[in-house]
């Protein structure tokens, strides 16, 4: 299906592609893959540690994308936006807030763009990376975040959402994010979706879909913690640049977060 052919290009953590229904392939594409082991070198000598498991966590929680009071501002070389964090996802906010805080983020790199789907960043390896260096892999030796799968969460254009390995239990990275671009989806697109994901869509969320657009595929295997509340535009601004073939932008665009108190 033409439509759907970004969604194979769809590249995680740890190469992970996407199809349509929803499955998860690993894939190394030949063309970057000897700058991998030329940089990965310079970035991290020694051999990532693997990720942490999981850790059983109980906690009720309502399904509803309630936002809370807690929003971000991330300024970036190509605008501001404010993110809106959900109080219906806790451990993934407040993963997110601590390592605002704590400034994680300020200087990485949105470091992988497609236009028509999302815009990833939070590799803590993006921070003093050389030109054309694969970036993706960092943070696998960090606590991965449980999964928060809420049905009235979906990845329309605005969403944040956490980035992930292909662990079993689709727990996230606990740092990577990326921001949903996506693309208007028709009526059949959604019905695929529905049958390949045992699942049904609000009339609503089916509108939101046909006319803001987003990335359905990504629904119930990624976890979506957050939405933009202002700068759609910047979203726009930097699917779109210039790129290379790993879809890593040619000129940096680095970002800086702050909790708005």
């Amino acid at each position: 299906m033409k439509t759907c052919k970004v969604v194979a290009t769809a590249i995680f953590l740890s190469m992970m592609a996407i199809n349509v229904n929803g499955q998860v392939k690993k894939t190394a594409p030949a063309a970057a893959k000897k700058t991998t082991k030329t940089t990965a070198a310079k970035a991290a000598p020694a051999k990532p540690k693997a990720p942490l498991a999981v850790k059983a966590v109980k906690e009720k929680v309502k399904d509803i994308p309630n936002a809370t009071s807690i929003r971000v501002r991330i300024t970036t070389d190509s605008g501001t936006m404010v993110i809106k964090l959900y109080d219906s996802t806790p451990l993934h906010r407040d993963n997110f807030v601590k390592l605002v805080k704590e400034g994680f983020y300020d200087s990485l790199m949105f470091h992988r763009v497609i236009a028509g789907f999302m815009i990833q960043g939070g590799d803590p390896f993006s921070k003093n990376a050389t030109a054309g260096m694969q970036l993706g892999m960092g943070g696998g030796d960090m606590q991965r975040i449980p999964a928060e799968f809420r049905k009235s969460m979906i990845h329309k254009k605005g969403a944040l959402a956490a980035a992930r390995d292909g662990n079993p239990q689709k727990a996230s990275s606990a740092c990577q994010f990326y921001i949903v671009h996506g693309k208007p989806i028709s009526e059949p697109e959604l019905e695929m979706y529905e049958s390949n994901k045992q699942m049904k869509y609000t009339a609503d969320q089916k509108e939101i879909y046909k006319t803001m657009g987003g990335t359905p595929m990504l629904d119930q295997d990624y976890t979506v913690f957050g939405e933009i509340e202002s700068g759609m535009e910047v979203i726009d601004k930097i699917a779109n640049v210039a790129k290379d073939g790993a879809n890593r932008p040619f000129g940096d665009i680095r970002m800086h977060m702050e909790i708005i108190e």
